[in-house]
């Protein structure tokens, strides 16, 4: 006992020391010392230098003392008070997939595509150059908290999603809209701070994680083109990436629906294939794999000695730059799909956090551990996407290379509509201007071209910190709101004891705030299509009907 005082103590100490650091570095650095007598000539460089210096301050704060509690108290507590939902419905995440949409509309989508869109949006770079990064600089040992934190952040992503289902709007053509800043304002009555969420969404996704997409695009090609950063190649490929994306996002969510319930499959199941392979062919080599992420993963000197950098949080940043569990993205496209529970699309998009990390990621896991075990334990001074190339090109070749760079470029491409797809609907919720619609969604070719050419360090640290902001807002939020989800997760759980098809109606729940979209009788959405104009009368709701 008094071992485990010591060593409490001991890592408290180193905790609270790393705190204060942080807080000089960053006071030291916002001052400006290094600007004094600069001359302009140096001045562009040292400006990099001193933003690559303050961000990281700022991330490694953020995430070591404020975001690592909140998303592991979200988990936990979802987890406990859904009664592990995220493994109790496993199957139905499957059954559902197949519901078909329950009101009309041109404009309206099913569960499945707007599972696409979401998982479009998590499955992008992050899960190829996000998690080599991880390895790389926090050791194997990054793999185990990132599949923890998936398992267990699945309910934080359960309850977000059908929190964004039961405050839904609807659109004049049909859609559905909805997300954090929307139960934020109907819920929780507070608009101010749903435009707060919407502010931090659009940074975080149209400009942070959409210039990242498009820098580790423009990464991809420094093994063909070694000086593509300066020879004018990051440009033509901006160039390139505007014009498909705009292509895109001009023709509406529908249209990104359609793109995303194509490309997403297809992309998904190629690489699924090489890394598969990969594994298999090398299988005598996953023993020490395995060995190696373990003992990373609970070397405790290295974890307090400098947690900020440690495998913790580099595998939780990177896990959820990945899955995006209780971040207040996903909730974003699991509001437009057309279902008759939100419990239902609540479950499908905790399938998408396991679809995301526990395949697409641990897929790039092995892929870059089986390098690191050839390699004898290092990897010399590879890292993010050129570390995945030569890790394909040891076991399969050249051929590999080529793979995995198609890859990159579609996982990014599908990531950077999906991510605009999120930034609309928030730019929808704070005003209804087109013109301002129209001048948003010229910035976001713009952000495109500026992510070519960016900095890698910069990059990631931009995502990171919007990232973190954007979800610490949400996790309070579902924190606060998460009681209505669990009652929605009662309410299914009852229909479907009885045999039922589960069906919603607001009414049944007693005290939950005003919906804008669930005061239709359970026998008119069980009937299949809902008219627009039905879908907001205020009906005489009767018990619901076995299907």
């Amino acid at each position: 006992m008094a071992v485990l005082c010591d060593c409490s103590y001991i890592a408290s100490s180193c905790l609270l020391a790393r705190f204060v650091n942080y807080l000089g570095a960053l006071t030291e650095m916002i001052g400006l010392k290094r600007f004094v007598c600069v001359s302009k000539e140096a001045l562009f460089v040292d400006m990099q230098a001193w933003l690559i210096d303050v961000t990281s301050a700022i991330s490694d704060f953020l995430y070591t003392y404020i975001l690592v509690i909140l998303l592991v108290v979200c988990a936990v507590y979802f987890t406990a008070r859904t009664g592990f939902v995220q493994l109790r419905y496993l199957k139905d995440m499957f059954t559902q997939l197949t519901e078909k949409k329950h009101v009309d509309g041109e404009k309206s989508i099913s569960s499945f595509q707007a599972m696409m869109v979401s998982t479009a949006s998590r499955v992008g770079t992050g899960n190829i150059a996000g998690i080599a990064t991880a390895v790389a600089l926090g050791g194997p040992g990054a793999i185990f908290w990132m599949w923890l934190m998936a398992l267990l952040g699945a309910a934080s992503a359960f309850v977000e999603s059908t929190l964004a289902q039961i405050w839904k709007v609807r659109g004049k053509e049909g859609e559905f809209r909805g997300g954090p800043a929307y139960y934020i304002e109907q819920a929780l009555g507070q608009r101010w701070l749903g435009i707060v969420f919407a502010v931090l969404l659009i940074i975080c996704y149209a400009y942070g994680f959409n210039g990242l997409q498009a820098y580790n695009m423009a990464s991809a090609l420094e093994y063909y083109i070694p000086d593509y950063a300066t020879n004018g190649t990051a440009v033509v490929l901006g160039v390139i990436l505007i014009v498909l994306t705009a292509a895109v996002i001009f023709g509406g969510s529908k249209r990104i629906s359609v793109i995303s319930s194509v490309l997403v499959p297809v992309m998904a199941v190629a690489y699924l294939v090489l890394g598969f392979g990969i594994t298999i062919t090398n299988l005598n080599l996953l023993p020490q794999a395995f060995s190696y992420i373990f003992e990373s993963a609970f070397d405790f000197s290295s974890i307090f000695g400098g947690f900020a950098g440690s495998v913790v949080v580099l595998g939780i940043k990177r896990g959820l730059f990945s899955n995006e569990a209780g971040m207040g993205s996903a909730p974003n496209a699991a509001a437009t799909a057309s279902v008759s529970h939100p419990c239902k699309q609540g479950l499908v998009q905790t399938l998408s956090v396991y679809l995301d990390t526990m395949l697409v990621c641990t897929c790039s896991a092995f892929i870059v551990l089986i390098f690191y075990v050839k390699s004898g334990g290092t990897f010399g001074d590879l890292n993010g996407m050129p570390l995945v190339q030569m890790a394909i090109n040891s076991s399969v070749g050249e051929i590999g290379i080529h793979i995995v760079t198609f890859a990159i470029f579609c996982f990014a491409y599908s990531s950077l509509i999906g991510n605009y797809f999120y930034a609309e609907g928030n730019i929808r919720f704070i005003t209804k201007s087109d013109t301002v619609l129209t001048v948003f969604r010229v910035t976001c070719l713009i952000a495109i071209m500026v992510g070519c050419l960016n900095n890698f360090t910069l990059a990631w640290n931009f995502a990171d910190i919007t990232m973190a902001f954007m979800a610490m807002v949400n996790l309070a939020a579902i924190l606060l709101l998460g009681k209505w989800a669990i009652r929605a997760l009662d309410d299914y759980t009852a229909q479907r004891k009885a045999g039922k098809d589960p069906v919603f109606v607001s009414d049944r729940i007693e005290g939950l705030p005003p919906t804008e979209c669930w005061h239709v009788s359970a026998d008119a959405l069980r009937g299949g299509v809902v008219s627009a104009g039905q879908e907001h009368e205020s009906l005489e709701h009767t018990p619901a009907k076995g299907a």
